[in-house]
């Protein structure tokens, strides 16, 4: 019997959608990922008090608590990553106030762009320019102003009028890919890649995987081509210039769904949420079994203060596979928390601390709900826990007196209390308890 031979005008837009629907979930994973080795690969810079060329990358090492600057920087970095783009600008701004020099400044612009507050990143990129920041990076800020704006002569202009660096050929790659010009980014690109910046190699490689993807199946529609740049923009926190190109997608092929999640995520980051909403419910309607759908569906819900809806949809998120799953529990405990559905709550927060991978921040919030619900045996038990598992962080001895102190253990909570403003004496909370015992 013959095998069948599928016609490439319906094999190559299958194909393409597959690739950019597996691609998207990688791009949810990046997007959502906390861990440290993302922080590494693609964070620089981080302690660049300086404003010099030299290279610092975010590492595992413990932190000295006294610098509070990094502190908040490497907090606004984990809140970036998961796209929680206004408590990233509190850190950055409490980086800043700290000290933290052009390294918290050139954060804080990053994060004020997605927030689309263009006044604020004029301000703050004269601060980095009376601090000393290097001119390249001022570039490459201003012309993404310009081109965030929709004033792409000025753009034009401004980079083809400055020295050769990373940066120009940067800003000259997304200005080409707004415009169509496919083969004037893909040489930008290329020389973004063979640069010296490693975080716009980073970029420039994602960009150019959009193309790759492409390039695999050359009877595709340059629509496909667009979804992928778009994804990929977003995956640069470039959302601003994907949401154009995205409208472009949608006006001709309504019920492409990854486009209207892409769309939902983007307009969900730079904080459109009933834009995002809608983007996202006629994703759903096209698609109601797809995990990161119904996972953004909840995002929306959450910003717009709608718990129900967004428990609701977490829940589904979770029971269809959604990964990381720790991602959407957390999400599920906080919002049942707001709900007072302290059940629910107490039983996610219990299973992301008996996860092989649970955080510090599992056990915290375990712990305090543990106390609130006055049950302080179990919240005694827990924070001995996760004093076993970070016995020299401050927070965790501070968490275990309080504890301790709630189930009657004063002398824990004294020595618990003592041992956390050995680690950090800036630990007012913890000062304050033990002196009331």
């Amino acid at each position: 019997m013959p095998k069948m031979k599928i016609p490439p005008r319906i094999l190559v837009p299958v194909v393409s959608a597959v690739l950019i629907a597996g691609g998207l979930v990688g791009f949810l994973w990046l997007r959502l990922s906390d861990s440290a080795e993302r922080l590494r690969d693609e964070l620089r810079q981080v302690i660049d008090l300086s404003g010099d060329a030299a290279e610092t990358f975010v590492t595992d090492a413990p932190i000295d608590r006294s610098d509070r600057a990094l502190l908040h920087l490497r907090q606004g970095d984990l809140f970036a990553i998961q796209g929680q783009w206004a408590k990233a600008q509190e850190e950055y701004e409490q980086s800043v106030d700290a000290g933290g020099g052009i390294a918290a400044l050139r954060k804080l612009a990053q994060a004020q762009l997605q927030r689309r507050n263009i006044g604020g990143v004029r301000t703050t990129i004269r601060r980095l320019r009376q601090e000393g920041a290097r001119p390249e990076d001022l570039l490459l800020l201003e012309s993404v102003v310009d081109l965030r704006t929709g004033e792409l002569q000025k753009a034009r202009q401004l980079l083809t009028g400055a020295q050769d660096s990373p940066q120009k050929h940067y800003g000259l790659a997304l200005l080409a890919i707004i415009e169509g010009t496919h083969d004037q980014a893909k040489t930008e690109l290329a020389l973004t890649m063979s640069g010296w910046d490693p975080l716009l190699r980073a970029y420039a490689r994602t960009l150019q995987s959009a193309y790759d993807e492409f390039d695999l199946f050359p009877e595709s529609q340059e629509l496909h081509l667009i979804t992928l740049l778009s994804r990929a923009l977003a995956q640069v926190q470039e959302c601003e210039l994907a949401l154009p190109l995205l409208v472009q997608v949608i006006r001709e092929q309504d019920d492409y769904r990854d486009a209207w999640i892409v769309q939902g995520y983007c307009e969900l980051v730079t904080e459109r949420f009933e834009q995002s909403l809608a983007s996202l419910e006629r994703a759903y309607a096209i698609d109601p079994e797809k995990p990161e759908v119904q996972y953004f569906l909840g995002r929306a819900h959450a910003a717009l203060g709608d718990h129900q809806n967004a428990v609701t949809f977490f829940t589904y998120a979770q029971q269809n596979g959604f990964k990381p799953e720790k991602e959407v529990r957390r999400l599920i405990a906080e919002q049942a928390t707001e709900l007072g559905n302290a059940d629910l709550a107490l039983e996610q927060y219990q299973a992301l601390a008996d996860r092989l991978d649970a955080d510090r921040d599992a056990y915290i919030k375990l712990v305090t709900l543990q106390m609130t619900l006055d049950k302080n045996d179990e919240a005694y038990a827990t924070a001995l826990k996760a004093v076993a598992k970070w016995p020299d962080e401050a927070s965790i001895q501070e968490l275990l007196g309080s504890a301790a102190e709630a189930n009657g253990n004063e002398d824990v909570a004294r020595a618990a209390y003592e041992k956390a403003l050995q680690l950090d004496p800036t630990l007012v909370g913890a000062r304050e308890r033990l002196q009331g015992l």
